[in-house]
């Protein structure tokens, strides 16, 4: 019995029960009580900074972030059906808990995300759009990449197609730094893509599906070759759970899909958000108010050690002024031409001078709202510069030293405040519960020509769980979505279930499609936006 020529729908998962009525209103009741709780924090923080913002500027804020969270909520009901597909199909969990499970744990996988995919992610954007965020065109990109991105998803979602956010959202990225590069003026004074950090982030983007695919045949495989109870390679009998066995083992991966979906996809949000809160509000944002003052002595020492390297490597190339330092390093950071004596010059003006900020306030906490956003670019500089930097410029001595002191400017610049994570978490978790059949559909009928087996939902669940884990560790983004729905065949290529190939073709062209599609809508948009705002 195949789905293709299936006219019995007995077999299928009672998708269309619709919600109740104190469901929807405590939906609600947490949408607003999240977007609420970020006001709030959002005006505190402010005050808190002693900081003053045009009403312009705080209405624009208001916009971006909302903006921001709106693309959060619909990757969260776009990729439901990566966790849920499986419980959904093998009976294990009906379809409103197994949505409601989802979302929470999607939620927990932000509130415990340690932030590295967040600033993978900002890394790929232009230099100069990074430190003058604030800038018209810095709002510019920020709209035009999440509305871009929002754009694509809801195109593919629409259709019932498996796609990528992070896919959606790289191409996005890649479309505004193309466009700024080519509208400046003979493509001087500005940057386009960071294609070595593109690349890096393409790999992992390529080879996901790829991985979800071939492990996920070799260890439906390996199961079947362990273990020999046939009810594990069998289709559920009407609406009958599987053995309370299975059940546990296909909600454990179904947890960890969604555990992991929200630790890897909600921190695309939170870095975007952070862009747009260091522009609006650079006082209360730019730099992390927050490290603590007995970390500050070493800080210095670091700063001060590192300035010395610099100033080694540099010969006679004399210590710049801080601006024309500024200028020599993002000039450096642009061409991709750092391994200088004048850059190295340089560097060593912009360590001593931040390492002087510190001593001189005795706290990154107490540097005024003044110095606030040179200090800040400076140590965005400074530790993009190390991280491009050739290691056998250096000693293994002077590389330890440098790579001690860059973790330090990421510390004090890259992070992440606790309420922004919850809005994410909210957003991410509370989109997971609306939307999600068209999608689950496609995943659970139309990539097999068979029913889903238990043992295929929990290899193909289990792979994508612990790729998206491993991709965590090492601050990758990586597309949920392809890993699981490439997983899902790789077992029905592995059963000899067969596969429905116009669904398989559609999955391919949507992903061949996503980044192309996502660079000419953000580019486009880019530069539309750039002639209002």
């Amino acid at each position: 019995m195949t789905y293709a020529t299936l006219a019995d729908t007995s077999h299928r998962p009672r998708l269309d029960q619709p919600a109740s009525a104190w469901s929807k209103l405590l939906f609600v009741l947490l949408l607003l009580a999240a977007i609420g709780y970020g006001a709030m924090n959002l005006v505190n923080d402010i005050a808190a900074a002693h900081e003053t913002i045009a009403v312009g500027v705080f209405l624009l804020l208001g916009l971006a972030l909302l903006i921001a969270l709106g693309f959060e909520f619909v990757n969260g009901f776009h990729d439901t059906a990566n966790a849920v597909a499986t419980v959904i199909y093998t009976n294990s969990m009906p379809p409103a808990l197994a949505v409601v499970w989802s979302g929470f744990f999607n939620f927990a996988g932000v509130m415990v995300s340690t932030g590295a995919v967040a600033y993978t992610i900002v890394t790929l954007l232009p230099v100069e759009l990074i430190l003058q965020v604030g800038s018209g065109a810095g709002y510019a990109m920020i709209f035009a990449l999440l509305l871009a991105a929002i754009i694509w998803n809801l195109g593919t979602w629409a259709l019932g197609l498996p796609n990528s956010s992070s896919h959606a959202l790289i191409g996005s990225i890649l479309g505004v730094g193309l466009a700024n590069q080519l509208m400046a003026a003979g493509g001087q004074a500005t940057s386009g893509v960071d294609w070595g950090q593109a690349l890096s982030v393409g790999r992992a983007l390529l080879f996901s599906p790829l991985m979800g695919f071939i492990f996920s045949a070799l260890l439906f495989f390996a199961i079947k070759f362990i273990v020999r109870n046939p009810a594990l390679y069998q289709e559920p009998k009407g609406h009958t759970p599987p053995p309370w066995w299975i059940r546990a083992i296909l909600i454990f991966t179904c947890t960890g899909v969604s555990f992991g979906h929200g630790g890897n996809d909600g921190q695309k949000g939170m870095g975007l958000i952070m862009l747009i809160l260091i522009g609006a509000a650079p006082t209360a944002y730019a730099l992390n108010r927050t490290m603590p003052d007995e970390a500050m002595p070493s800080f210095v020492q670091h700063s001060q050690a590192a300035a010395h390297i610099f100033r080694t490597h540099a010969g006679a190339s004399t210590a710049p002024t801080a601006d024309a330092a500024r200028q020599t390093v993002g000039t450096a950071l642009r061409t991709r031409s750092l391994d200088k004596p004048e850059v190295f010059a340089a560097l060593g003006s912009l360590s001593a001078d931040i390492a002087g900020h510190v001593q001189s306030y005795g706290t990154i906490r107490h540097i005024p709202a003044a110095a606030t956003p040179n200090v800040r670019n400076d140590m965005y500089l400074t530790a993009e510069a190390i991280r491009l930097l050739p290691a056998t410029t250096f000693s293994s001595g002077e590389n330890d030293t440098l790579t001690t002191y860059a973790a330090d400017l990421q510390h004090g610049t890259r992070y992440i405040p606790f309420w922004v994570k919850v809005c994410v978490a909210f957003a991410l978790g509370l989109g997971t519960m609306v939307g999600w059949k068209r999608i689950v559909v496609t995943v659970g009928e139309r990539i097999g020509k068979t029913h889903l087996t238990y043992a295929q939902g929990a290899s193909a669940e289990l792979v994508a769980a612990l790729t998206i884990g491993a991709s965590e560790l090492y601050g990758l983004p990586v597309s949920t979505t392809h890993i699981l729905s490439s997983g899902v065949a790789g077992t029905m290529a592995a059963n000899g279930s067969g596969l429905q190939w116009s669904t398989i073709r559609s999955i391919i062209l949507a992903w061949v499609l996503t980044l192309p599609a996502a660079i000419i809508l953000a580019g486009g948009l880019y530069f539309t936006l750039r002639q209002f705002v």
